[in-house]
């Protein structure tokens, strides 16, 4: 009977072993059965970008959304089907952008190496180029990622909204494993892109549901605040587009931490950074350099984040085309 205990728990060992292996994502996946996979990303990047560079942050941005919804399995790159509303309707996706171009990179690496690549891994890498040919870091993307084959648009409120204050984002970053320094780190990528005003108008009109000139988020710079006013003048206003950096927000620099210290953070998320010892002290040292720190922690935590709830193995699929299951 002994014997049959150590066995079985031998077993369950070795179970887990091989489990946590198969989880293991390697930057040399695709190495024999697609070894150009990063060349062709990096050429349609390359060609994209420089057609237009305002795509490299809803890119990143795509990537960061899709890895907080089921982990990062391309299934925030899924249409709705009949009656079942995928991620990309849900609201908080609403705003995202570049998914065609998605599709033709996927195309494009399908060319080369059919049924191989994730979209997943499409889109990781995509993300990384987004942020290397906006003048950012470079890292290894660790690969191997399979699609997974559900997507509900219901499941998209695990994303961290920008109305968040810190305890929120705090929770909502621990539920995928990431911590207080990843979630200041990556808050980071607000460096690069636009945002629409109704994202963050209610702290210029309506902060405590007054809904008045006068009801104004007391955290927000005086100044900033009356310039976002000019570029958003009302609630209702749905489509202007305003730069996340000022400035800067086409590149990947540390313009973002230099505008969250002086209290001209876009969004509350951004403001509620300085709400902690620990990410006001990142911040405040940011805004004063450190770029080659910055850049090492932003793809540390990428790398992070891009491991989370992976599926890997046997698991999910290679979808032919990224908005559709095979």
């Amino acid at each position: 009977m002994a014997s049959r205990a150590i066995l079985a728990v031998v077993v369950v060992v070795v179970a887990a072993a091989v489990a946590a292996a198969a989880a293991q994502l390697d930057e040399k996946f695709y190495g024999q059965s697609c070894p150009s996979v990063e060349a062709i990303v990096r050429r349609e990047m390359v060609r994209a970008l420089s057609a237009a560079p305002s795509l490299a942050g809803p890119l990143l941005r795509m990537h960061f959304h899709d890895c907080f919804v089921r982990g990062c399995d391309g299934s925030v790159l899924l249409d709705s089907q009949g009656n079942s509303t995928a991620e990309k309707d849900a609201t908080p996706n609403k705003t995202l952008r570049g998914f065609g171009f998605v599709e033709r990179v996927k195309a494009a690496v399908e060319k080369a190496c059919p049924d191989t690549v994730s979209c997943a891994d499409v889109l990781a890498l995509m993300a990384r180029d987004a942020v290397w040919l906006s003048k950012g870091p470079f890292w290894a993307v660790p690969l191997g990622r399979r699609d997974g084959r559900v997507s509900i648009s219901n499941e998209t409120n695990q994303l961290p909204p920008p109305t968040a204050n810190f305890t929120q984002l705090t929770q909502l970053f621990a539920a995928k494993n990431l911590d207080v320094k990843d979630l200041v780190v990556l808050s980071a990528g607000h460096t690069i892109g636009t945002s629409h005003c109704f994202s963050f108008s209610d702290r210029l009109y309506n902060f405590t549901g007054m809904v008045n000139v006068h009801d104004v988020d007391p955290t927000l710079e005086v100044q900033y605040m009356a310039r976002l006013r000019s570029k958003c003048p009302s609630l209702d206003d749905n489509t202007t587009l305003v730069e996340m950096d000022p400035g800067s927000f086409k590149t990947f620099d540390l313009g973002y931490y230099k505008h969250v210290a002086k209290r001209r953070g876009l969004f509350h998320s951004d403001g509620a950074l300085l709400t902690d010892a620990f990410t006001r002290a990142y911040v405040e040292r940011h805004a004063a350099g450190f770029q080659e720190e910055f850049f090492a922690d932003f793809a540390a935590s990428m790398v992070k984040m891009g491991n989370v709830d992976v599926l890997t193995g046997a698991q999910g699929e290679i979808r032919k085309k990224c908005s559709v299951v095979n």
